[in-house]
């Protein structure tokens, strides 16, 4: 029995402890057959919608490849070449697009939204990103632990996730060490700490997961250090410099790496990085940059983004086969 039949993937409180392993283990197992050429191609009678109300490298990549190599047709819509929200309420667009569609992956702004268009669709919906929630990253960041883990399962390690906290990526990983129960250092200055009722709820009455703002302790005998970038999506640009002289310290760099005390430390991010001088130098004030000696990475240095201990790159390519494993297992009555 395949019990994601017909389910949407709106955020990771949806399954349990259980389901998120099925499918890393499902995952697992169209990676290696894609990798040996044994891929089986079940969708080629299915017609998928992908609405892009925000921009997107990886995600939107790696959902048309996942649907070119299943043999899915696919219909790519962006705020600038459709009605959606705009002409046309959500719930119509879901309507209509329920009928002549299989299944429709949102990635854009509100939880709300995409809410509104799993209610009225009547087809699978995903979760490409909100605001809120970014389930698709957390389970592919969970499938790239898993294949790192050392004498550990994944209920017993413990991630520091460290810079700005206040986002879709620190939401859904408080989710996720809710229901499988790792242990989870969420670590950030005090006065970046979210005050929302959804974090605070997500925080609340759970001894294995940590908030501070010492770093020493937020980073010391962690398994996994993960970061991202200092300005979410959709903030303001002229949040850079406030942004950067409350997170300097925070930099994920060598001095870091060591506090941690784990010669066998792992490195995540989930992309986009401003790891490169050349690549950022445009965007700040060059006082910024030398009050504070940014001259090698923002939220981590290149030293460390192209270390041994990064698997960065390794999390990228896993939204791939995560992304083929949802698809495959909400619109196919039998498992994978």
């Amino acid at each position: 029995m395949n019990q994601f039949y017909n389910r949407h993937f709106l955020k990771l409180s949806n399954f349990s402890k259980k389901d998120i392993y099925e499918l890393l283990n499902i995952s697992l197992k169209i990676k290696d057959d894609k990798n040996k050429n044994k891929e089986i191609k079940k969708l080629y009678n299915k017609n998928i919608v992908l609405i892009f109300e925000k921009e997107s490298t990886r995600t939107r990549c790696s959902f048309e490849i996942a649907c070119y190599e299943q043999e899915a047709k696919i219909t790519y819509l962006s705020k600038y070449n459709s009605h959606i929200g705009y002409k046309e309420s959500i719930k119509d667009t879901a309507r209509i697009l329920g009928q002549i569609y299989d299944g429709i992956l949102f990635r854009g702004k509100h939880q709300k939204d995409i809410e509104i268009l799993a209610q009225y669709a009547g087809i699978p919906v995903w979760n490409g990103l909100t605001n809120e929630f970014h389930p698709i990253q957390i389970l592919s960041d969970l499938l790239t632990i898993k294949e790192n883990l050392i004498n550990k399962s994944l209920d017993e390690i413990i991630l520091s996730y460290i810079g700005d906290i206040n986002n879709n990526i620190a939401n859904t990983f408080l989710e996720a060490a809710l229901i499988i129960g790792f242990n989870l250092n969420l670590i950030s200055p005090k006065k970046l700490w979210p005050n929302n009722k959804l974090f605070n709820n997500l925080l609340l009455n759970n001894n294995k997961i940590i908030l501070t703002d010492n770093i020493d302790d937020g980073v010391n005998g962690a398994d996994f250090i993960y970061t991202d970038i200092w300005l979410s999506m959709g903030e303001s640009s002229k949040l850079w410099e406030s942004r950067i002289n409350d997170l300097h310290n925070y930099q994920v760099n060598k001095e870091l790496i060591l506090k941690t005390k784990n010669k066998n430390i792992k490195i995540m991010h989930c992309l986009p990085s401003l790891h490169l001088y050349y690549h950022y130098k445009k965007l700040f004030n060059q006082t910024i940059i030398s009050k504070y000696n940014l001259f090698n990475g923002l939220e981590i240095t290149d030293e460390i983004f192209e270390s041994e201990n990064s698997i960065i790159f390794q999390q990228s390519e896993n939204k791939l086969h995560i992304i083929k494993a949802i698809i495959l297992s909400t619109l196919l009555k039998n498992k994978y």
